[in-house]
């Protein structure tokens, strides 16, 4: 077990073939990490790619030396402490109590908490992390910064994750002092007060998707209700009224039905805040006073909300091309071929209902494809990348062109549940039109407000 904690993440050899991680200059700030593990390990790597001179402090290190950059320097944690006024802790909770015989050296140093407790030990300890190594080292300053990154992250640079740094402390120099390591790290500080936010900080790695889930609750929630609705109007109705047993529909059929009203619902939510804060601004005739709670919540949410949607709309559109392959439909399409030769029929063509279907189809991949930029473009890491006439452009005029065009050539109808044959003699064809080609879903493209600025 040990051997394999002892592994860098990344190899040593990308590691000391950067030169700037090879030699630091000897003006550099010299900062001290006190642990060996993988946070460490990547700590030290970016704060000797961003100009730092680092001392790590190790009970073993002539065996953790290997593991470490070539220019940072790997000795006794004796030693590590004794020159840098700023040093990183990354060491777990409870191995706390033993640096406390670095009490004398640590007098007036900056120590940099960026340990994270587990769900467990978060509601087990009413103090932070933070606040219980303060109270060890009284004489010290405690900065709680760092513990929302990744040792990936610091390793391959924050442009592959969160930027934000949350910082807290009772110090304001010693704030200070940290932030302005992390700018020149590559990240952005964010100021979170006094050290008794220190809690709330180590909270947030334990968050799962916060702001996913009144959102996800939203989409299941209507998607219970539609598939009640449906089930009720397609398999239950016809078994009650005509002993129609369409129980097999549930799967497959009745979900498809059920995926693209709840997309309609999300996609219409993301644009109706919008139209709801507006309304309320004239109704103020000023822009500067605070919205309620619930609209601001609702209108951080759009993003979420939007993606679902997509989620929604690509789901019905692999459920759709589903459908031919399922066994009810061979055998509808077996049955019609035989009842056409019983009535003595040789061709069956509705030019009406062909070109309608067509229409639908092409129409609905059109409106597929301009939600998936939509959806693309909302991501932060693509939407960084545009200006804001760029931005415009795809999430507001781009979605109403499509609708413009499209528009006037659809049905008013969002489903129609079957087409009826002109041909007396023979049944009616039973189909789903796809959602994607409905008119709604074009329209609701429309309204001039993105998800996400």
């Amino acid at each position: 077990m040990s051997g394999e904690m002892d592994k860098p993440l990344i190899s040593l050899h990308l590691v000391d073939s950067d030169s700037s991680l090879a030699k630091v200059p000897d003006e550099a700030p010299k900062v001290g990490i006190l642990g060996s593990g993988d946070f460490a390990r990547s700590l030290a790597t970016r704060l000797v790619g961003s100009g730092f001179k680092v001392v790590v402090g190790s009970r073993n290190p002539k065996r953790t030396a290997g593991l470490f950059p070539s220019a940072a320097q790997v000795t006794f944690q004796e030693e590590a402490v004794s020159s840098p006024e700023v040093i990183f802790v990354a060491v777990f909770r409870e191995h706390y109590a033993s640096l406390c015989s670095l009490s004398e050296q640590l007098v007036g140093k900056i120590l940099v908490d960026v340990s994270n407790p587990t769900e467990q030990e978060h509601l087990q300890h009413r103090e932070s992390n933070a606040e219980y190594l303060a109270s060890l080292f009284p004489t010290c300053t405690v900065v709680k910064a760092f513990n929302v990154i990744s040792a990936w992250t610091l390793q391959a640079g924050p442009r592959d994750g969160n930027r934000q740094v949350p910082i807290c402390s009772d110090q304001p120099e010693a704030k200070r002092a940290v932030s302005e390591m992390a700018l020149a790290m590559g990240f952005m500080p964010v100021d979170m007060g006094s050290l008794t936010s220190a809690r709330e900080v180590e909270a947030m790695p334990l968050r799962l998707l916060p702001a996913w889930k009144v959102p996800t609750l939203l989409a299941l929630g209507l998607f219970v209700c539609f598939y009640a609705y449906n089930f009720v109007r397609d398999v239950l109705q016809p078994y009650m009224q005509e002993s129609q047993n369409k129980f097999f529909k549930l799967p497959v059929s009745v979900v498809n039905t059920t995926l693209p009203c709840v997309a309609y619902v999300l996609l219409s939510l993301v644009y109706l805040p919008g139209v709801l804060a507006a309304a309320l601004q004239l109704q103020r005739g000023t822009k500067y006073q605070r919205f309620p709670d619930w609209l601001d919540h609702w209108l951080q949410h759009r993003k979420q909300i939007g993606l679902l949607s997509f989620f929604c709309a690509a789901l019905h559109a692999l459920y759709s091309f589903c459908l031919p392959l399922r066994r009810a439909h061979r055998y509808d399409l077996v049955n019609l071929a035989v009842k056409q030769v019983l009535a003595n029929k040789s061709h069956l063509w509705v030019e009406e209902e062909v070109w309608r279907m067509e229409i639908y189809l092409s129409l609905g991949v059109l409106a597929l494809g301009t939600l998936s930029l939509l959806a693309v473009t909302s991501l932060p890491s693509i939407a960084n990348s545009l200006n804001w006439r760029e931005f415009s452009f795809v999430q507001v005029r781009m979605p109403r062109c499509v609708a413009t065009s499209t528009a006037g050539n659809m049905d008013s109808g969002a489903r129609r549940p079957e087409f009826q044959s002109q041909d007396p003699h023979l049944p009616a064809l039973h189909h789903q039109t796809s959602f994607l080609g409905s008119r709604s879903f074009c329209c609701s493209l429309v309204p001039d407000l993105s998800w996400t600025r």
